[in-house]
C-alpha cells in the first residue's frame, strides 16, 4: 500500500470526521454522518494497520475515532471509573509509545556512564585530578554509603523524590529544545560514571552496586522514560508526519501528561525504597530484590498492560474536548 497516496484519498473524510467529532452539539443528519464517517475511517485504520503495522497515519486515525467513539456513546463522569481509566489504559499506552525510545536512551546513559567509570578507575592522573586522594577515599569509605543515613526515612524519601521529579521535570519541560535532554543525561551518567570509577579505585565498587540497585533500578528507568518523553516532543515537532506540526505537537504533548502520570508513581516509589530500604542492613539479596521487583512492575506496566491499550486503540492522549458530554442532538 502507498500510504502517501491512500491519505491523500481519504484525507477529506477524516478531516470530516476531525470536525464533527469536535461540535458539541448535533443535529440529526450530523449525527449520522458522524456513525457513517466512523464506520468507514474504522476501515481504513484496520487497512493500514493490516499493510503498514503501526505507522503514524494509524495513530492518528486511531485518535480521530477514539473521539468520534466517544461523542456517540459517550464517555462516564464518574471520577473513580475515569481515574482507573487514565491509570489502566492512558498512562501505560502513552508509556507504550515511547518504549523504544526509552530503550535507546538507557543504552547511551549506560554506555557513558560505563567509559567514565572505567576511565577514572584506569588512570591515576584522573584520580589525582579529581580532588586530594584523601577527601577521595573518605568519600569511598564514609560519606558514599552515610549520605542514605544523613536523615529520617521520610525526611530522606521525599528529598530523593523532589530531586529526581526535578531532574525529569527539566527533561519534559525543555525536550523540546532537542539539546537540553542529551545535556541532562550526559551530566548525570557523568556523575554516575565519576561515583563508580572513584569507588572502583578503592576496591569498594561492590558496595557502590549494593547501594545503587534497591532503588536505582526504577529510579533511573524512570528518568530514562522521562527523557525519551521529552525527545518525542522535540521529534513531533522536527517530523510530525502527515499532521501538521500544530497537530503533532498537540497530540503528543496530551501523551506526555500521562506519561508524567506514570513517572510521579515510579519515583515516588524509588524515593520510598531509596528512603526506607536502601539504609537498611538487611540481606543484599533482599534489598536488591525489592528493587528488582518495582522495575519488573513497572515494565509490567509499560510493556504489556501499554501494548494492550495501544492495540485496542488508545494512544495516552487527554484530550479534553474526546472525553467531553455525549452527542447532543439539536432540533
Amino acid at each position: 500500500m502507498d500510504l502517501d497516496a491512500y491519505s491523500s484519498a481519504h484525507a477529506a473524510e477524516w478531516d470530516r470526521l476531525r470536525e464533527l467529532s469536535r461540535r458539541r452539539r448535533f443535529a440529526g443528519r450530523d449525527a449520522d454522518e458522524l456513525i457513517e464517517h466512523y464506520q468507514a475511517g474504522a476501515t481504513h485504520l484496520s487497512a493500514i494497520t493490516t499493510s503498514a503495522g503501526q505507522v503514524p497515519q494509524a495513530a492518528t486515525l486511531s485518535v480521530l475515532l477514539s473521539r468520534a467513539r466517544l461523542r456517540f456513546t459517550g464517555a462516564t463522569t464518574e471520577p473513580l471509573a475515569q481515574l482507573a481509566r487514565y491509570a489502566t489504559r492512558e498512562v501505560p499506552a502513552a508509556l507504550y509509545r515511547i518504549r523504544y525510545l526509552t530503550l535507546a536512551v538507557a543504552a547511551s546513559f549506560i554506555v557513558v556512564a560505563t567509559l567514565y567509570a572505567v576511565w577514572v578507575a584506569t588512570n591515576p592522573g584522573v584520580i589525582a585530578a579529581l580532588g586530594d586522594y584523601d577527601d577521595l577515599r573518605r568519600y569511598a569509605e564514609q560519606d558514599f554509603v552515610g549520605y542514605y543515613s544523613e536523615s529520617s526515612e521520610a525526611v530522606f524519601g521525599l528529598q530523593v523524590f523532589s530531586n529526581n521529579a526535578w531532574i525529569a521535570t527539566q527533561s519534559v519541560a525543555f525536550g523540546i529544545t532537542g539539546v537540553y535532554v542529551p545535556f541532562v543525561l550526559f551530566q548525570n551518567a557523568q556523575g554516575l560514571g565519576l561515583s563508580a570509577g572513584i569507588m572502583a579505585e578503592f576496591d569498594r565498587l561492590d558496595v557502590f552496586f549494593l547501594n545503587i540497585l534497591p532503588h536505582g533500578q526504577l529510579e533511573i528507568y524512570a528518568i530514562f522514560v522521562a527523557a525519551a518523553g521529552g525527545l518525542m516532543i522535540f521529534w513531533a515537532w522536527v517530523s510530525p508526519g502527515p499532521r501538521t506540526r500544530l497537530q503533532a505537537l498537540a497530540d503528543d504533548g496530551r501523551a506526555l501528561f500521562a506519561i508524567i502520570g506514570g513517572l510521579v508513581a515510579a519515583l515516588l516509589v524509588s524515593g520510598i525504597i531509596e528512603g526506607y530500604v536502601t539504609r537498611q542492613e538487611w540481606p543484599d539479596v533482599v534489598r536488591i530484590g525489592i528493587g528488582t521487583v518495582a522495575l519488573v512492575a513497572f515494565l509490567l506496566y509499560q510493556w504489556m498492560l501499554g501494548r494492550r491499550a495501544f492495540r485496542d486503540g488508545e494512544t495516552g492522549d487527554l484530550d479534553p474536548i474526546s472525553r467531553g458530554a455525549r452527542v447532543v442532538v439539536g432540533d
